[in-house]
């Protein structure tokens, strides 16, 4: 612990980003009492066939993405602050709204506005980090913000899963109450950081960047490449968060609470681990340590199909979080690294598509395996799939040791 109190105190980042870091913390205590448990409360409202129920994160996860390609250019433009504020304010607006949500179209309503609406923030809290901090600190700085976001995971399911046992309507309250103030803590103490756009690029661009500067980035095949092996990763989170706690209360009695525990493990590792994991793997170039990171999550589905007590799905999910641990703050620092400074909304805009895509996809390909073949082919189905991603990135790895070794040096 000593060492990670120096770690924090040597790197000397701004007060916003220590305001973005508390910010975080607040908000996610709230919305993690409910976000776990969601699928059970929706399942429980509308007593329908699991894919059913999980294509409600497919159509949110749909409005996110088209939401996140039109989101990046704006914020690129207009800034990161107001973008934030206004998604915080409205997602806490949406969770006091699903109280009153009791069929599967009012449902589909809400996951269309929240999808539509959380991209704002996530776009513009990423880009905000890359404006304040200098690149040989960010991958520190995307991870303590890994850590405050886990902090808060660590208190909200545990807490959430006595709650919500009780009254879902106290947890939505809850989640709504941390996404507002986040949101007011940001409309009176920070500032904007949209980097000023220099003459010669704002004369270039109309010629340069089409449908909206996306075209830059689809020729960036490094870039798009990683973007391809990274959802297919992030499906396997997906299944876990929203599948896993329906799994283990179906097929072995597994409540609430207990899930929540689960849940929290996950969230205690990130917050004491983080920072030495994350010193470990900067060592070493990106794309070694995010195949890393995927291989470990293909290797916690496949022990998650073959568990049947609490123990081996907690197991499991250490395992998992040891691959979040080497994966996501990577992944983060890899975008921001790659993209030019005016760009950076728009790059994080296609790395936040990873999330979205996974999460649709992942959740209604799940529930389609739960209802053909059997509740155990979601993880053998999931466990294929990051093998995938990891084959995928040993492919990017050879291709960019190819490209280093026949580069002709500079004279």
């Amino acid at each position: 612990m000593q060492s990670l109190l120096t770690s924090f105190q040597n790197k000397r980042y701004p007060g916003q980003f220590w305001l973005m870091v508390a910010g975080m913390l607040i908000s996610t205590i709230g919305a993690s009492m409910i976000w776990p448990f969601l699928m059970v409360y929706v399942s429980g409202q509308l007593n329908l066939p699991l894919m059913v129920v999980s294509s409600l994160m497919t159509i949110n996860s749909a409005a996110g993405l088209v939401s996140s390609l039109i989101v990046g250019p704006i914020i690129d433009r207009l800034g990161r602050k107001w973008a934030m504020v206004i998604s915080l304010g409205l997602l806490g607006g949406m969770y006091l709204l699903y109280t009153q949500a009791h069929t599967y179209a009012a449902f589909a309503a809400l996951m269309v506005l929240s999808g539509a609406i959380n991209p704002l923030y996530r776009v513009g809290a990423d880009a905000m980090v890359a404006d304040l901090i200098p690149e040989d600190k960010r991958l520190d700085a995307y991870a303590i913000m890994r850590m405050s976001n886990n902090l808060g995971v660590a208190v909200g399911p545990a807490l959430g899963g006595f709650i919500a046992s009780s009254s879902y309507t106290v947890a939505f309250l809850s989640a709504a109450t941390g996404m507002v103030t986040y949101s007011l803590l940001l409309t009176f103490f920070a500032r904007e950081t949209l980097p000023a756009r220099l003459p010669e690029t704002n004369q270039a661009a109309p010629t340069r960047e089409r449908f909206g500067g996306y075209n830059i980035i689809f020729k960036d095949r490094p870039f798009m490449g990683f973007i391809f092996a990274l959802i297919l990763g992030q499906m396997c989170a997906t299944m876990v968060w929203v599948l896993m706690a329906v799994y283990l209360k179906a097929n072995f009695g597994i409540l609430e609470r207990e899930f929540g525990w689960i849940a929290s493990t996950n969230a205690i590792m990130v917050v004491t681990l983080q920072v030495y994991v994350t010193n470990i793997t900067k060592r070493y170039p990106s794309l070694p340590v995010l195949a890393v990171g995927v291989l470990l999550y293909a290797v916690s589905m496949f022990m998650i199909s073959l568990s049947t007590g609490f123990w081996g799905f907690w197991v499991s999910m250490v395992v998992l979080t040891f691959g979040e641990l080497t994966l996501v703050p990577t992944a983060n620092a890899y975008t921001a690294r790659r993209a030019p400074a005016h760009m950076r909304g728009r790059y994080m805009s296609i790395f936040g598509l990873t999330w979205g895509i996974s999460h649709g996809v992942g959740a209604v390909l799940g529930g389609l395996l739960n209802d053909t073949l059997g509740p155990i082919f979601i993880w053998i189905g999931a466990g294929i799939i990051a093998l995938v991603g990891f084959a995928f990135l040993l492919y990017l790895i050879r291709v960019e040791r190819r490209e280093a070794q026949t580069a002709v040096p500079l004279t």
